[in-house]
């Protein structure tokens, strides 16, 4: 066969190395291309010699890099359409699913209603929101009861004739509720009808609740100090209170307070303390089925408490850096020891103190699903080991109570937020 043109010879390994990669873009592009051919020998540099030719070969990589960015361009866009693609087919089915479809079990021709998931509840949300309402609701009777004992101590016709308004709109309200869930059962509520009804219903407790602790506030300069209670409701990650100094560096420590819970599963987070660089400096939780604890510097000890009875109950924790020995009474009796909990780990400095959350950053982050529910009183922190003759004495009421020397409990010290309510207390009262 005859041998090609000396060009050839430089032009055909070329295109042998860039043809697979180029692909028809290039062919087509260099169908109008005029090449000049330069002699190279048989072991010459191809390079080389088109450095020294006309400079064809720098404008034939030119015009390579240049196609191989416009179809990673292009790859780089059909990506991108794909993914809209997707997400619109998505879309498309998740109408499809909500349109108005029969109803089973009904006669031919009844349609079911069209649902709104982009406002209203559902009803496993509706029914949860239901049982929310029930619970302030019990709570905003429990605080009027306890007006009823101080208009007895302190009788007078504007408190009687308040009392009654405020208990016949708790009434009115529980019927509401009622009607709702009848409602609910029966299929009778329309999307917007639920909306309306759940506003006024909510609009209605947010007054009641403002005129109770209007009364509530009325009684703050007859009563002592530290004889209040904290109540929280429902789990939410907004109602809280915040214990307005921090704690010192602390080598021992006694923690103790009143407590009433019968929330399931766990009653939640009665207290958290973080400190910068650790959320989980000193906290007590009882958190789903697990047992209640208490973590110090992220380590853990299992309490052995049994309070999730829906009453009053007085518990301490004791607490030593030295070999981390800790100790746990429950109304006024060791229920559980042990050693090895954070130990040569002092309390650290400069933190933040919450009672009803547990923090996942310093003084927020908090989770619902951690939230305290129940009611809390007479958290009191101590700087060294309470004996077991003291911390008897504060759970009977048998001597005068001890105020913590590095927390007391008074309503002075906390600060509340997000409708966590506060109202009288006498702890000595709930042993009869």
């Amino acid at each position: 066969m005859a041998a090609g043109p000396p060009g050839s010879r430089r032009l055909l390994p070329l295109l042998l190395l860039l043809g697979p990669a180029l692909g028809p873009a290039l062919a087509q592009s260099l169908g109008q291309t005029r090449f000049v051919c330069t002699s190279v020998p048989l072991d010459g540099d191809v390079c080389a010699a088109s450095a020294l030719g006309t400079g064809s070969a720098e404008e034939l990589k030119g015009t390579v890099l240049q196609l191989r960015e416009t179809v990673l361009q292009q790859k780089e866009t059909i990506m991108n359409q794909k993914e809209t693609i997707r997400e619109l087919t998505a879309k498309l089915g998740r109408c499809e699913s909500q349109s108005v479809l029969e109803l089973p079990g009904e006669g031919k021709g009844r349609k079911g209603f069209s649902k709104n998931t982009m406002g209203d509840l559902s009803r496993p949300a509706a029914a949860e929101t239901l049982s929310q309402l029930g619970q302030t609701l019990q709570s905003l009777k429990t605080r009027l009861e306890n007006l009823e004992q101080f208009s007895r101590m302190n009788s007078s016709s504007q408190t009687n004739n308040l009392k009654d308004i405020l208990q016949n709109k708790i009434d009115d309200l529980e019927k509401q509720v009622l009607s709702r869930v009848n409602s609910l059962e029966e299929g009778k509520l329309s999307p917007r009808n639920e909306s309306e009804e759940r506003g006024k219903i909510e609009s209605t407790l947010t007054s009641l609740h403002q005129r109770i602790s209007d009364l509530e506030k009325g009684q703050k300069d007859n009563r002592p100090p530290d004889r209040f209670q904290l109540t929280f409701p429902m789990r939410t990650n907004y109602m809280y209170a915040k214990v307005k100094k921090s704690l010192p560096e602390m080598y021992a420590f006694s923690i103790c307070m009143w407590i009433k819970s019968s929330a399931s599963p766990g009653m939640g987070t009665p207290f958290s303390y973080a400190v910068p660089g650790q959320a989980n400096e000193l906290v007590l939780i009882e958190w789903g089925n697990n047992p209640m604890e208490i973590l110090i510097n992220d380590k853990v000890a299992k309490l052995p408490f049994t309070i999730n009875d829906g009453k009053w109950h007085h518990i301490c924790v004791t607490w030593t850096t030295r070999d981390g020995v800790w100790e746990a009474y429950q109304d006024g009796t060791q229920t559980g020891n042990g050693e090895n909990l954070a130990p040569y780990h002092p309390i650290k400095p400069q933190g933040v103190l919450v009672l009803g959350q547990e923090q996942d950053t310093l003084g927020g982050g908090f989770d619902a699903t951690q939230a305290f529910v129940g009611e809390l009183a007479h958290f009191n922190v101590w700087d060294r080991k309470l004996s077991p003759g003291e911390v008897y004495g504060l759970a009977t009421c048998s001597s005068k109570a001890l105020a913590g020397n590095v927390i007391a409990w008074a309503e002075a010290n906390i600060d509340i937020y997000g409708g966590a309510t506060k109202w009288t207390f006498e702890a000595c009262r709930q042993l009869n």
